[in-house]
This record gives structure tokens, sequence and C-alpha cells, in this order.
């Protein structure tokens, strides 16, 4: 460790303070009865062949079920040793502590927990002398070895204010997860139990909770960039947080792009550039992030550029029109007088999730510069609608009848949204 930083981190380590897991579930999983191989003393006809002389004639309140893997439930397992197992060590517990299990929720740590508030200042004047000049903070290093102690709660606690460009409200993607030796619920601080499958994870930002903690856990996902690990058809909000930026980079990039070299060019955003460039800049930006070079040294024509961006938008597991927000604004886009339909598109605009709002109010300030040099792009208000209807929005239901009907809308939605970006947003 370097000098100059040595007592700090020291201080820092000295002054850390974990959290109290609690031990009592952990050590009913100890205490519980492990499963006794019974052999049976001869061969049941009939009996599955991928169970052994084990496997007796009589079913009592069970039935085993097989697919490659065993199971009774959910769970699936490799043997019927840990099945059974699982089975006794979630019965001992849930037996004995059914009554705590209930009330796990009610006193978390997630929001009041002392050491995470008491960190949030300290631990964000020690990353701000590390920045080194990024916008995201760098939560590990050589330096920080307080920090490398800080786990996913922590983590989000450590984000100042001041590093949040736009704070985003996010909800965390959590998956079920079997964890490799003892795990503690970084919601209720309680062990989590089982040989598999024992609680969940969030794939963006790590948290790691009970099954029944993750109802309770707050839309505070702040994703992490080792989780995050692409850009196209990653989640827009998602990647907004995982980079601390007000809008995707890929956005941000190619409209400085196009609008540096590019807002002249005849059929720009109607013509198409090759399909294997254009997915090279995709590999190029989903590789690199916002060091991809997508600079006229490497890519000439700007329709590739173009194509990149419109490629983006339609890759996105949630259209930049949500699909809550989609029904509003063709309703709105039907609507034959024009004031009431700029009232009515107004309105809808305000269900989308902030972080697509951004985007399409950045989106829209820069097609209106494209329809500004009409004349040498040959691209109106109505052109730049046909293409980016079906861009930037789909029905709900995917049906091929639903998308035809609403083209029409969706372009008329979007060259009302170009030629009034000033009004409604």
């Amino acid at each position: 460790m370097a000098a100059s930083s040595g007592s700090s981190a020291s201080s820092d380590a000295e002054e850390y303070q974990p959290p109290v897991w609690k031990s009592y579930l952990y050590q009913l999983q100890q205490e519980a009865p492990r499963p006794r191989r019974t052999i049976c003393p001869h061969m049941v006809e009939n009996r599955p062949k991928y169970y052994g002389r084990e496997f007796g004639h009589q079913t009592l309140n069970y039935r085993l079920f097989y697919d490659g893997k065993h199971f009774v439930g959910e769970k699936r397992f490799e043997s019927i040793h840990d099945l059974v197992t699982d089975g006794l060590i979630m019965l001992y517990i849930e037996t004995k502590a059914s009554e705590y299990i209930a009330k796990m929720t009610t006193n978390p740590i997630y929001e009041h927990i002392g050491y995470a508030t008491q960190l949030r200042e300290k631990v964000c004047r020690r990353l701000s002398r590390h920045r080194n000049g990024s916008k995201k903070i760098p939560l590990q290093g050589e330096n920080n070895t307080a920090v490398e102690k800080i786990t996913s709660l922590v983590r989000r606690a450590a984000l100042a204010p001041s590093d949040h460009h736009c704070n985003y409200e996010k909800a965390h993607s959590f998956k079920v997860h079997t964890f490799r030796g003892p795990h503690w619920c970084e919601y209720c601080a309680n062990f989590m139990w089982g040989l598999i499958a024992q609680g969940v994870r969030c794939s963006d930002c790590g948290l790691n909770v009970h099954k029944q903690c993750s109802k309770y856990v707050p839309n505070d996902c702040q994703p992490d960039l080792k989780h995050v690990k692409k850009v196209y058809s990653c989640d827009l909000t998602t990647l907004v947080k995982a980079h601390n930026t007000p809008r995707p980079m890929v956005v941000d990039l190619c409209i400085r792009e196009i609008e540096d070299r590019g807002l002249k060019s005849e059929g720009l955003y109607r013509v198409s550039g090759f399909t294997e460039h254009i997915e090279d800049v995709k590999l190029a930006f989903d590789r690199d992030g916002d060091k991809a070079d997508i600079s006229a040294r490497t890519y000439q024509d700007i329709n590739i550029i173009a194509g990149a961006l419109k490629l983006y938008f339609r890759d996105l597991p949630i259209p930049v029109i949500t699909y809550e927000a989609y029904p509003k604004l063709i309703e709105a886009a039907k609507l034959s007088d024009p004031d009431k339909r700029l009232e009515a598109v107004h309105e809808a605009l305000t269900l989308l999730p902030p972080a697509h709002f951004e985007t399409l109010r950045y989106l829209m300030i820069h097609l209106k510069k494209v329809t500004q040099h009409e004349k040498e792009n040959l691209m109106s208000p109505e052109n730049l609608g046909i293409v980016f209807g079906p861009t930037l929005m789909r029905p709900p239901e995917e049906s091929t009848l639903a998308t035809l009907s609403d083209m029409r809308y969706q372009k008329q939605l979007v060259q009302t949204l170009i030629e009034n970006e000033d009004v409604l947003f």
C-alpha cells in the first residue's frame, strides 16, 4: 500500500464495523438430522433404472421425479442423498423456527444499519481521492483495503449524492441462486439455509437476499459493471445506472458523431449501412463501452453509425416508449384535434421511466436538428417518423395485425414529438 494513503486506509479499516450476521438459523442447519442410507434386502421389480437398491417398494408421503436430475418440487438435485439432505434441513428449520422465520423481515438491517450510514461519508471521501477523473466510482483497487470489505449493500451507501447524475429508480433483477458455502441475507442478516437455491441474487448489482425478503427490498438497485456485461440488449435504466450517465453512452456517442459529420447526408437514417459493419460497431460498444472508436477513421460511412443507433433502440428488451405508455400514446396520436393530441401526448409521456424520458427527449432534439437540414438530407419529420416509429416502440402483444394497424399512428406520434420537442419535453 502506498505510504501517502496508508494511514487513511488503516483508519478506515479500523473504523469499519461489519454487520451483526445472525447465526440462529445457521446453528439449526448444523443440528439438522442427516440422511442414513438403508439398503433394501431384495431387488424391487420394475424399479426405475436411475434408482439403486435403496429405493423401496412402498411410496409413503412423497413422490420422486427425475428428468436428468432428482426432484420433488422446484429444486433439482444431482443425487437422492442431496435431495433428502436438503429436505431434512428445510423441514427441521421450518419446524423449529417457523415463528422466527415469519418475523425475519420485520427488523431488517437493509435501510438503517449503523455501519452503512456511518461509512457513507467516510468512504465517499476516500473514493473521491482515487477517482482518477472517472465519472464512475472505483470501488476496488490496490489502495482500497477498507473498501474491499464492503458488500454490495454498503456499495450503495458509498455512492455520494453528487455522483448520481440522474438518480433514476430501478428495481432489482432477482434470480434464484445457489450459494456455495454459508451466505447471509443482506436484507435481514439471517442465514440462507438449504443446500441449493437458498435465496436470490440481483443479476445487476449482486445483492443477495432470501426470496421472501426480496419482496421488501426497495427499488434502489445500483448496477455494477462487473455484472452488466454488455451495452446492446441491456435494459436501458440498468445501463445508465451502471455507467452513471443520464442516457445510454451509445446514444450520446452516435448522435455526437452524426451531428459532427452527417447532418447533411442524403437519406440519413433512411439509407442503410452495411449490416456487418453495423454489427462491428455493436461489438465495439459491447467490448469497449464508451471507449469504442466510431470515428470517420474507422467508419467513414455515416450510415453505419446511424444504423448502429437504430439497432441499439430495436434491441432494447423494453422499448424507449415502454409497453405501459404505448397504448396511451397511440390513442393520443389518433386524435384529430392538434391541441388535444398534443395535450394527450404530453400526459402520456409522464408514464415513461425517467431514463427512458431523458433518452427520448435527447433523441427528439437531435432529430429536430436533422429536419433543419431537410434540403440537403431530404429527411422531413414525416420521413423520420416512418423510420423511427417501429424503432422506438412496439405493441405489448406480439401481434402482426396489431403492429401493422399501429404503424400509421407510430409515424404520426414520432412526427408530433419531433415537431413539438420544445413543448413536450
